[in-house]
């Protein structure tokens, strides 16, 4: 597999927008706190690292990586902190130049996009990078091909023969683009599987209300509940696997 980076345009104050998908990576609104308010809050994030010995959160998208440094910055705060490990899928990586544009427009994040930067050298499958002491693992490819490389502890309920390759997921962020335009993305095998790799009591969150999304994340064993979205968006939808 060779790598593609994402054909972009760059709208005002630097967002970026995939060609491809007719959609941007955050919000035009402020990027920063619609990753707060939808993944964060979303998910009972950062309180919820309170109290634990590890944390593993798992995201379809990385994008410009805003999500990751956004939860890096929000886990550092927190004077316990669990061991953290963040699992995501990207298969459009950004070039570096491409992420550095986009990270700039957070600058209150530069310090951990600097980190990121440097160590930024994705290649197809999957990649282990270590930032501020967390652990990325970001799998460059398909997602629907991918996700079936990884095992974690717990599948459900019971051990997994295999060695486990990730801890329990705790905490899924559900960021690809719109739905609509990404539908591979919200596909119910691949949350299906998400879902297999998740704790019980693990959570998720997503800027989509979209029906056939929801029932989706139903038929994979999520109970879900709509709550209000991001900037004047009126409903976003969260999750717990019981």
């Amino acid at each position: 597999m060779s790598i593609k980076a994402p054909d972009l345009e760059w709208l005002q104050g630097d967002v970026p927008r995939a060609e491809g998908f007719n959609d941007t990576y955050f919000s035009k609104a402020g990027g920063l706190a619609e990753t707060r308010h939808v993944f964060l809050r979303g998910n009972g994030l950062p309180e919820r690292f309170d109290g634990c010995e590890r944390f593993t959160i798992a995201e379809f998208g990385f994008g410009t990586g805003l999500n990751f440094l956004t939860t890096l910055a929000a886990w550092q705060e927190r004077p316990n902190r669990p061991e953290l490990t963040f699992v995501t899928f990207e298969l459009f990586p950004m070039t570096g130049e491409q992420l550095a544009r986009a990270l700039a427009a957070f600058p209150e994040l530069q310090p951990l996009a600097d980190e990121l930067l440097k160590a930024w050298s994705p290649e197809p499958g999957w990649n282990t990078l270590n930032i501020a002491d967390a652990t990325l693992r970001i799998g460059i490819g398909d997602a629907r091909e991918l996700i079936g490389e990884l095992r974690s502890g717990t599948a459900d309920g019971a051990a997994t023969v295999a060695e486990p390759t990730i801890p329990p997921i705790d905490a899924w962020y559900l960021d690809g683009f719109s739905p609509a335009r990404n539908p591979e993305l919200w596909d119910a095998d691949l949350l299906k599987a998400a879902a297999d790799l998740t704790a019980s009591g693990g959570t998720l969150a997503t800027y989509t209300a979209a029906g056939w999304v929801r029932r989706n994340l139903q038929a994979a064993g999520f109970e879900i509940e709509k709550t209000e979205g991001f900037a004047g968006k009126r409903e976003m939808v969260t999750g717990r696997k019981p």
